[in-house]
């Protein structure tokens, strides 16, 4: 059970991580305005439209200024905290 739940708590670990990095490549694309036909350019947004449009249903604007991605990273950074810390303790408990 060790290695299961050590496995689990690094692929949590490193899907979380790489949302995290797919995340603010969709910001720096923003300020670009990238060509939307770009595969890649659609894959990210494809892969963040999804989270994003969960927290811009709050109302999370100041002016003109969209907050939802930085509630997404705060999201995502507990998320990964709690998560892969909890999956590492039952790990241990199981060696």
């Amino acid at each position: 059970m060790f290695h299961l739940f050590s496995s689990l708590a690094f692929l949590v670990n490193a899907i979380l991580t790489l949302l995290y990095w797919i995340l603010i490549i969709r910001i720096l694309l923003s300020w670009v305005n990238p060509d939307p036909y770009n595969p890649i350019v659609q894959a990210i947004y494809q892969i963040t439209e999804p989270i994003l449009t969960l927290f811009r249903r709050l109302p999370l604007r100041v002016g003109m200024v969209d907050l939802s991605p930085i509630i997404a990273f705060l999201v995502i950074l507990t998320l990964q905290r709690f998560l892969v810390s909890i999956l590492t303790d039952v790990a241990w408990r199981f060696q």
